[in-house]
């Protein structure tokens, strides 16, 4: 059955070069079926291993530690993908962060080291399979050049029309392009599956021990300041709620005090009762 498959797809081949099939025979979906089952059939699995490390360290040895990791990083088979660190600003503390990629040989080198460099606050692991990707690309990395191949030798042939040239170079375009995007795709799988993602990031540990009662004074009015500024949004809120109402209080307030007055006046400015009968 698979020897007839394969004579189609010559003949088809050998047709398009002589002007009698003018499409193109791409490669066949179940090809690239029979290669993922020869690669799910390896005991071979593709993992992509990522670690996560939280380390608190003392201000004044963040700069430190950070330049270390990344010194210590060129010793080994290692590559740093970003590296950050940031000084304290107002109240923002101090921070360091670096992503990088080591060989599964050098990890736990690596570990250790950093370790050294303070108390691990926290250490995350993460594994994710990617046999199923990597099997899927190889396939159509090999499929793909098996065709480009199969196109060059196409446009060799003295017998192809100019048509026929016209298509098999089309075709050879854009298959080659199909087989760059594969081939990049194919790098960073073996970026991820080949090497570990650890990422690190420094916190600063506060000190206790310098400042003293000055370090609470500077705390206490801090959060002064915050409770403050609640205080007075808290009015703000209180007033504008208020001020609707004022327009019906404020009129009847002085309504009544005017007939108050008024009662009064009446009060003051009417005769004396008559005198009594002997």
């Amino acid at each position: 059955m698979n020897r007839q498959l394969v004579a189609l797809i010559l003949g088809g081949l050998l047709l398009t070069v002589t002007g009698c099939e003018k499409k193109i025979v791409r490669p066949p979906a179940s090809a690239r079926v029979m290669n993922m089952m020869a690669f799910a059939a390896s005991p071979q699995r593709f993992i992509a291993e990522s670690h996560d490390l939280e380390i608190i360290t003392l201000e004044s040895e963040l700069q430190k530690s950070w330049e270390s990791v990344v010194a210590f990083c060129g010793t080994i088979q290692c590559e740093v993908i970003s590296s950050k660190i940031t000084t304290r600003t107002g109240d923002s503390a101090p921070s360091g962060n670096i992503s990088l990629r080591v060989a599964p040989q050098d990890l736990t080198k690596l570990l250790a080291q950093v370790q050294k460099l303070g108390s691990v606050a926290q250490h995350t692991t993460e594994r994710e399979d990617k046999t199923t990707a990597v099997v899927d690309t190889d396939a159509k990395v090999k499929n793909l050049t098996s065709f480009r191949d199969n196109l060059r030798a196409m446009l060799a042939k003295p017998s192809a029309t100019v048509k026929d040239l016209i298509e098999i170079q089309q075709q050879l375009t854009e298959t080659q392009s199909e087989l760059d995007s594969e081939t990049a795709q194919r790098k960073i799988l073996a970026n991820e599956t080949e090497k570990i993602a650890v990422g690190i990031s420094f916190r600063v540990e506060e000190s206790r021990g310098n400042g003293g009662g000055f370090a609470e004074i500077r705390d206490a009015l801090r959060e002064s300041g915050s409770v403050l500024g609640d205080s007075t949004a808290s009015l703000i809120t209180v007033i504008v709620a208020v001020i609707p109402w004022l327009i019906l209080i404020v009129p009847a307030l002085w309504l009544f005090a005017k007939a108050w007055r008024k009662r009064r006046r009446n009060r003051t400015v009417s005769p004396p009762p008559p005198p009594a009968v002997p």
